[in-house]
């Protein structure tokens, strides 16, 4: 008689990261053909493993391009005398357009990697100020939940899936504010930016579909959830909503 193999993870969960280890693992299965992989390697293994944040806040800000993240969080930053991180981060954000073109496991290793070495640079920051990030692991999870499953938003996995939970070993947020805009007022401002689109910003605009995907994949991802917030209005009544809300949830 044939003995089955046990299956393997699904395609899904083989595409997203669940923690720092299997990060690891699939940068070293590609680092000698791409030696860029080798330097994030080296980077992730000088962060500490389960990094604690500091006694000041952590605000994450999601969202598709052009929803106006760069302005806001800026304007957080300013206004709570913050430190502004960004996520991939600097020392690995040069490389980005050469992980992109390579396989979805490759590809979003290559993001989660950043996470992590992202909440080594948050662990030490929110110990001397607020800390507000334009992205972080949501993004990583929701784009690639998107890009895997194709069809509407009902063929997602189903709400409480795994997909949709915090790795256990990654730093938390203290908050985490999803920004969103109508779908013509976010095309409208993409042209008026003129900035060179990602492949996925291309495939945002071309493509209402998986638009729905990344935004619904946002709203089903938990511990924590995002606090969705309307940013069509003018900046200053925006800048408003979000800093009452950070008074609501964050001790400041």
């Amino acid at each position: 008689m044939l003995r089955r193999c046990p299956p393997g993870p699904p395609p899904l969960l083989r595409a997203l990261p669940p923690a720092a280890p299997a990060v690891r693992q699939r940068l070293r299965e590609c680092a000698a053909r791409i030696p860029e992989a080798e330097a994030v390697l080296d980077l992730l293994e000088k962060c500490p493993e389960h990094q604690k944040k500091g006694g000041f806040p952590v605000v994450v800000f999601e969202g598709l391009d052009a929803t106006g993240k760069t302005t806001v969080t800026q304007s957080v930053k300013d206004t709570l005398n913050g430190i502004l991180l960004r996520s991939p981060p600097a020392c690995i954000s040069q490389w980005r357009t050469i992980f992109d073109d390579e396989p979805a496991p490759i590809k979003r290793a290559f993001y989660a990697a950043g996470n992590y070495i992202l909440a080594s640079e948050i662990a030490k920051a929110s110990t001397h100020a607020p800390v507000i990030i334009d992205r972080y692991w949501h993004s990583t999870a929701a784009y690639t939940i998107a890009t895997e499953i194709n069809g509407e938003v009902q063929d997602l996995p189903p709400v409480h899936d795994e997909v949709y939970q915090w790795p256990e070993d990654l730093l938390k947020p203290d908050l985490v504010l999803l920004l969103t805009v109508d779908p013509k007022e976010r095309v409208r401002r993409l042209q008026c930016r003129g900035l060179e689109k990602t492949k996925e910003e291309a495939e945002l605009e071309a493509n209402c579909l998986f638009r729905q995907r990344v935004e619904e994949s946002y709203r089903r991802m938990v511990n924590p959830a995002c606090q969705e917030v309307d940013a069509s209005p003018p900046k200053e009544e925006v800048l408003k909503t979000v800093l009452q809300l950070i008074k609501k949830h964050c001790a400041l």
